[in-house]
């Protein structure tokens, strides 16, 4: 039975490419064309697979309905938070998640440092949008249209010596944010904060979320705390993969 499923789930990888027939798919699975037409017209029973009239078959549209209504259900936040306490035990520093909404950048999810310093950060409160690490990874994503109308309309307060001056400054950084796939803050919102982030991908490979990990100075040093960032980046890059339905790599 398991090798049935299999088989007729391969043939949707295989449609997404184009239409194909019979033949083809017979094949691509390496059976008689009587088990293929078998899959097949089971799919099609359920709306998975479409046959045109030159009897090629295509995806079908019920696959599309299923994936949009699965993509508009998914809950990143209840996705990745046993990665977020799974982080922080492991690290012991406060661990944030935060998303893009109507030009704010807001956090949706904290777990707390174990340490006797805490930040003040609230679930549901806006980030300094111009220096936090989670909001130049969610907006270094946007295409260049978006992100320059963005940079343009925002205020650049000076936090600290360290915060991000003015729109030309703060594009770079989002250039290099986008290329390096990281961010960090180190010191632009509070001098004695240090944060490094990482983004959630969705399976269209565009960022849903980005998440960070924060310390005070007196708990670690903004070197030690970059020594975290292969982590974060995993912790990030296993989240996306449960988010997308990505399979996980096989080992060599």
């Amino acid at each position: 039975m398991s090798q049935t499923v299999d088989r007729a789930l391969s043939i949707l990888p295989l449609l997404a490419q184009g239409p194909a027939d019979l033949g083809q798919v017979a094949e691509r699975l390496g059976v008689h064309k009587s088990t293929a037409l078998r899959l097949l017209r089971t799919l099609h029973e359920h709306g998975l697979v479409h046959r045109q009239q030159d009897q090629r078959y295509r995806l079908g549209a019920r696959l599309f309905s299923l994936a949009q209504e699965a993509v508009e259900n998914l809950d990143v936040r209840e996705i990745a938070h046993p990665y977020l306490v799974e982080l922080n035990e492991s690290c012991g520093h406060t661990v944030h998640l935060a998303v893009h909404e109507e030009q704010e950048v807001l956090y949706i999810d904290k777990v707390e440092s174990r340490y006797p310093v805490r930040m003040y950060s609230r679930i549901g409160k806006p980030v300094a949008i111009t220096v936090a690490a989670v909001a130049k990874l969610l907006l270094a994503d946007l295409p260049e249209p978006e992100r320059l109308t963005i940079a343009e309309r925002l205020d650049y307060p000076m936090y600290t010596p360290r915060s991000t001056p003015n729109a030309g400054a703060f594009l770079k950084e989002l250039a290099v944010v986008r290329e390096q796939g990281w961010a960090t803050d180190l010191g632009g919102h509070e001098e004695s904060i240090n944060c490094v982030g990482a983004p959630i991908r969705g399976a269209d490979g565009r960022v849903v979320a980005a998440m960070s990990v924060s310390a005070p100075n007196v708990v670690v040093t903004a070197e030690e705390l970059l020594t975290l960032l292969p982590l974060v980046r995993r912790t990030a890059e296993s989240i996306s993969r449960e988010y997308s339905g990505t399979p996980r790599p096989k080992k060599a």
